[in-house]
């Protein structure tokens, strides 16, 4: 699946020609090889029963997920998934095209490794002129070049006119994505010209893992273009269980959301597919940087020579294939598999494991790493993730424990204890994984079920999770701190527990996420210095409780939602420590800003604030988190006319000039199952159209948690929602993604906050 395939027909073409193919069950395949591998077990033989899934899918290269995941269905496809055509050439025909750039720090200046790989079929060599033209950067270079038979590849070192300005490619959020429109020529002296035409791009990427002063261990950061930057994200999961239903649109809605939601990143995980090569374009054209998985995930795999062979074809034709894309900043060897022997998911016996850790490093290191490292030296490579980079490899590819704090990525899960409490959370130099689950909204679910499924316990809300006690999980967490849904209606209680999944979800991931960018600029009992917050996951491949931030078709949940706020530029975020509540600007801008921190707390009771409090002249320093306000949570109710924790509130913002402003965010003194004072509101809403969005005016009687706009099916996604309504009056924008119409919207709509769940 993973690999191209040529074959040569010469002998067999006709005039009149068939192409018949023969497939083997993929599932019988897998098994039949699992059986033919002689020596030692290679685990594990099936995935937990929970997955409803196939067997020996490591024996296959093929989307593992396609044999079940916890996230799922089990739809193990098996056909030609890419085009098939016949080309036809006398003397050579050129197989993949890549460009490189690299900065010459010694001249101050850019130059282009330009990488041509033939297939030459004439029996001697063939001389020629190779001309590369960039005419926005005033570079036009020609090169005599020789081909020998076979297939080999020629390179070429373009240096670009030092006396234009190359503008460099920057990750969303950053600076521009500018690309060059580039023309490669080949002149050859057998009469075949051949015309490539490209778009490069110039940026450089670093990989830090640097002792850190006042701490054990090493970071783990990215620098583009020289500059450290904070990578925000999710993690990217195959878009479809049917690879031949994801069009060029697809794939846009989902990475356009991403970028709107203020991410630079996504982790392409190993348990999928490569991606085809419009995914990279638009990655490259928006500004979304790609950490990309070899798919290999969550199992250990075997190393006979077929395998290996396999997988080095593989290897090999992907990072040919993509090596290009300024988006890609990371080759990662697997998913989890250095965590899986370390830990000893597969209860491996204690004198067995040399065996495994050998298979590990064949495949990983003294295969995979090796061709990576001879076909593209211009991005650095991990063998695993979770891993402790440099320390792992110290300790022989294979780290004691690839979650220290203290050195590479971590990832993280924890469903039995509180969310909202940001000390659960590791201060790890990077979180490329973390996450909780919840319900895609019921306008998702509708479509692939009936009413008689529509409840927590229905055969259907069974057989679509995954996850062993995922559904209970989600009830246990929502329970710390909402009342759960009593309703007599089984139907209104299905609805209520779907909106209450999403709000414990957006809520959960907002407080690590926020954890994770205010450690950034510090260093406490050695941990720290946090560089990437990679939530698990973006997207989702079906309709079902799922970890993803937007459901299957591209609806945004209340978590995506949240994302724009907890990964905005600028943002105010708030915690709580020993009574303590701490106030921290962080800031992704390049420049330092002077701001207004403005803190409004609230009674639940009324829509008029008990007190504010404007702390001005207050510096956001560029590409940090400082903090900027401290003050004991006593002295601050006591303040604010008695307040208590359970009948107040606060939110908080920071203002600056030329218009610049975070978005308002909130802290919660208690649980809100125990908040005073908070009454059922009159919620509603008009509808109006300016040019191609349309305005949803919004009234409130009280203070409404968790204010949520849903319009059912009709694709588009709201300026922001399942916020903290705190005044009478507030304009939300909608932007459709299709034609639509006021009355539509408005007999769409519904509107929900927290104290509608009974």
């Amino acid at each position: 699946m993973f690999n191209r395939y040529s074959f040569d027909i010469t002998s067999v073409i006709q005039e009149v020609n068939f192409v018949e193919v023969r497939f083997l069950s993929a599932i019988s395949y897998a098994a039949e090889q699992s059986r033919c591998h002689k020596g030692h077990s290679i685990p594990p033989v099936c995935p937990p029963p929970v997955q409803k899934g196939e067997c020996h899918v490591n024996f296959i290269r093929k989307e593992q997920c396609s044999f079940s995941w916890d996230w799922g269905p089990s739809f193990p496809t098996q056909g030609i998934w890419k085009d098939v055509r016949i080309e036809a050439y006398n003397h050579y025909h050129l197989i993949y095209f890549s460009t490189t750039p690299l900065f010459v720090k010694s001249t101050q200046q850019w130059c282009l490794e330009v990488e041509s790989i033939f297939d030459v079929v004439s029996s001697k060599p063939i001389a020629g002129l190779v001309t590369v033209n960039i005419p926005k950067l005033q570079t036009q270079q020609t090169f005599s070049v020789k081909l020998q038979p076979g297939e080999g590849s020629i390179v070429q070192l373009v240096n670009i006119n030092k006396s234009a300005t190359v503008e460099p490619w920057w990750p969303n959020g950053h600076g521009k994505q500018t690309g060059y429109n580039m023309t490669t020529t080949f002149t050859m002296e057998a009469g075949c010209q051949i015309e490539k035409f490209s778009k490069v791009y110039f940026r450089t990427v670093e990989l830090v893992q640097e002792p850190i002063p006042g701490s054990p261990g090493l970071s783990f950061y990215f620098k583009i273009n020289g500059r450290p930057i904070f990578i925000k994200g999710s993690n990217w999961i195959p878009a479809d269980s049917f690879q031949d239903r994801v069009t060029y649109d697809t794939l846009r809605l989902l990475l356009k959301s991403a970028a709107d939601a203020n991410m630079n990143a996504l982790r392409v995980w190993g348990g999928g597919v490569y991606e085809q090569d419009e995914f990279y374009d638009i990655c490259d054209e928006i500004g979304i940087m790609i950490w990309q998985d070899f798919m290999f995930a969550c199992a250990l795999y075997p190393t006979d020579q077929n395998y290996l062979e396999s997988v080095r074809a593989e290897v090999s034709h992907q990072v040919r294939r993509l090596k290009s894309h300024p988006s890609i900043i990371l080759w990662s060897g697997n998913n989890e598999n250095e965590a899986a022997i370390a830990s000893n998911w597969f209860s491996i016996p204690y004198p067995d494991i040399g065996v495994y850790i050998e298979d590990y490093v064949t495949l990983y290191v003294k295969n995979i790493r090796e061709i990576v490292l001879c076909e593209d030296k211009s991005r650095p490579f991990v063998v695993s993730s979770p891993t402790n980079g440099l320390e792992s490899v110290k300790e022989g590819w294979l780290s004691r424990d690839p979650y220290d704090t203290h050195y590479g990525d971590t990832h993280f899960y924890d469903y039995s204890n509180d969310c909202w409490n940001w000390t659960m959370y590791p201060k790890t130099r990077f979180a490329s994984e973390y996450g909780f689950q919840s319900w895609p909204s019921f306008s998702t679910i509708e479509k692939v079920s009936s009413p008689e499924d529509w409840s927590c316990t229905s055969n259907f809300s069974l057989h679509r999770q995954h996850h062993e006690g995922g559904n209970i999980q989600m009830l246990q967490e929502i329970g710390r701190h909402f009342k759960l849904p009593q309703c007599p209606d089984p139907v209104k209680q299905f609805k209520d527990m779907i909106y209450l999944t999403q709000v414990m979800q957006a809520q959960c991931i907002k407080t690590e996420t926020e954890f994770y960018r205010f450690s950034q600029s510090e260093i406490i009992n050695g941990e720290g210095h946090t560089m990437g917050a990679l939530y698990w996951q973006l997207n989702d491949i079906w309709q079902a409780p799922s970890w993803a931030s937007l459901e299957y078709g591209g609806k945004w949940k209340l978590l995506h939602y949240f994302a724009q706020n907890f990964f905005a530029p600028l943002l105010p975020v708030a915690y709580e420590d020993k009574g303590v509540l701490h106030i921290y600007g962080v800031s992704d801008l390049h420049e330092d800003h002077k701001v207004t921190l403005r803190v409004t707390v609230h009674a639940w009771s009324s829509l008029e604030p008990v007190c504010t409090l404007a702390k001005e002249g207050v510096t956001v320093k560029a590409q940090s988190a400082v903090p900027i306000y401290k003050e004991s949570i006593c002295d601050l109710l006591e303040r604010c006319r008695n307040c208590t924790r359970t009948s107040c509130v606060i939110t908080f913002c920071l203002v600056g000039e030329d218009g610049l402003q975070s978005p308002r965010n909130h802290y919660f003194l208690s649980s809100l199952k125990d908040a005073v004072g908070l009454e059922k509101t009159q919620l509603s809403a008009s509808v109006s159209q300016q040019d191609d969005i349309y305005i949803f005016a919004l009234q409130t009687t009280a203070i409404a948690p968790f204010v949520t706009l849903d319009v059912g099916s009709i694709k588009g996604r709201f300026s922001d929602n399942g916020f903290l309504m705190t005044e009478k009056k507030k304009m939300v924008a909608f932007y459709p993604w299709e034609p639509t119409s006021v009355e539509e919207l408005e007999s769409s709509l519904i509107l929900t906050s927290l104290l509608d769940v009974v």
